[in-house]
């Protein structure tokens, strides 16, 4: 059996994630489009989820690390404790 090496380069991941990644971007991107379209666009503007939504996006270009991790904080609740007696 061959050991296949884990260590990818930049270029590697890039070559590999590049057409995954511009789909998703893509299909956020059309998801926002029909929301704006849609009657009743305005009314949603101030909805928290949208605002989740914009603050999510804007973790994604802001340049620095773990944004997978900050994303995921922004759609989860704060750990309440007292979870299991709620």
């Amino acid at each position: 059996m061959v050991a296949m090496s884990t260590n990818m380069t930049a270029n590697d991941v890039l070559d590999r994630e590049f057409l995954k990644a511009r789909h998703e971007i893509l299909d956020v991107a059309a998801a926002l489009d029909r929301i704006e379209r849609a009657d009743g666009a305005g009314a949603v503007a101030g909805d928290p989820r949208m605002a989740q939504l914009r603050e999510a996006i804007a973790l994604l270009i802001d340049g620095k690390p773990d944004r997978a991790e900050r994303v995921q904080m922004v759609f989860s609740d704060d750990y309440d404790p007292n979870w299991r007696e709620s």
